[in-house]
């Protein structure tokens, strides 16, 4: 008879100590795309009226460029409808590492589930403001007409918008398909390192993205902290500091291990804002002049950073 034993957690530890980062990422996330389905509010102008627009400058109208809105996107419903699409947009890019491919970005493979779940609550908040939006879509139409004249034409406009604004999702595979090996090991072969390559260069963006982030916070925090204005301390909001803590919980969860440096920043920069609310940053002077002082170090050593992996290379990577 044979048994099999679990791995241990030395053992557990001994294997992922010696993958290295590019691996863990290739493991550990998964590749998710979200895509957005937009009624456009503006049209371009027909050659006619082109013409028509290019007369008043004594110009060709070929060589005049112009389109009309269809819609006002100053609306409070239709500004809602792209309010949610930002927040997608946002949320998406928060639970999320860059990828060197247009259109991808690497999620954890233990957070899909979570995020399907809440992609679906998005979707089901940007459904019920295109509806409100649709509500209003005779009325946005009556004040176009007014608005553009000789310009409206009723055949720019839909009966209704529902349907018209619509979010989706999925978890493209990035790995060369299996198929592959079998037809052609060769081709499967330089496509495996390529495919190598690109999470090399996912790693690469992450750090800079991860690097470049924290830079601009800390900087920010240490500009609204130092001097005064009018003979006080300068005003800053409160999420010059809370900002920081959500960075913080963001680097936690993402991050990969594959930056000592940048790690040790990370910790100290948190050690250095741990405890200290905004409110007491205000008050108290002491604590303020000292917290600007440890964060000009920890910027100073983000700015070498940055400098030794300036962005041009890592977006030439990109493409």
């Amino acid at each position: 008879m044979s048994t099999t034993l679990e791995p241990t957690a030395a053992q557990h530890n001994f294997v992922d100590s010696s993958q290295s980062a590019a691996q863990r990422l290739r493991s550990t996330m998964a590749a998710s795309r979200i895509s957005f389905n937009w009624f456009g509010t503006t049209k371009s102008l027909t050659d006619s009226q082109k013409a028509t627009a290019a007369q008043s400058f004594g110009a060709d109208g070929d060589v005049l460029s112009a389109g009309k809105k269809l819609l006002d996107t100053k609306n409070p419903a239709y500004k809602e409808v792209n309010s949610v699409k930002s927040r997608i947009t946002s949320y998406w890019k928060g639970e999320t590492l860059p990828f060197p491919q247009p259109g991808l970005r690497l999620i954890r493979q233990d957070s899909v589930e979570q995020f399907n779940e809440r992609l679906l609550s998005f979707r089901s908040e940007l459904d019920n403001a295109v509806a409100s939006l649709d509500d209003e879509y005779s009325q946005l139409k009556l004040a176009a007409r007014a608005r553009l004249g000789d310009l409206f034409n009723e055949a720019d406009y839909p009966s209704s918008l529902t349907g018209l604004f619509a979010v989706t999702w999925d978890f493209p595979s990035v790995e060369v398909p299996d198929y592959l090996r079998r037809l052609n090991p060769q081709l499967y072969r330089q496509e495996a390192e390529r495919i190598a390559r690109r999470f090399d260069d996912a790693l690469e963006m992450a750090e800079f993205a991860f690097t470049e982030e924290l830079s601009q916070l800390v900087e920010h925090l240490t500009e609204r902290l130092s001097g005064s204005e009018g003979g006080k301390p300068k005003v800053f909001r409160d999420t010059a500091v809370t900002n920081l803590a959500e960075f913080f919980e963001r680097f936690r969860r993402l991050n990969v291990r594959s930056n000592e440096e940048l790690d040790h920043l990370v910790d100290t920069c948190q050690g250095i804002v741990r405890g200290r609310t905004p409110q007491s940053l205000r008050d108290n002077r002491h604590i303020r002049d000292s917290v600007v002082g440890e964060l000009h170090a920890v910027s100073n050593q983000l700015e070498s950073l940055l400098v030794d992996r300036p962005r041009r290379n890592i977006l030439r990577k990109a493409r």
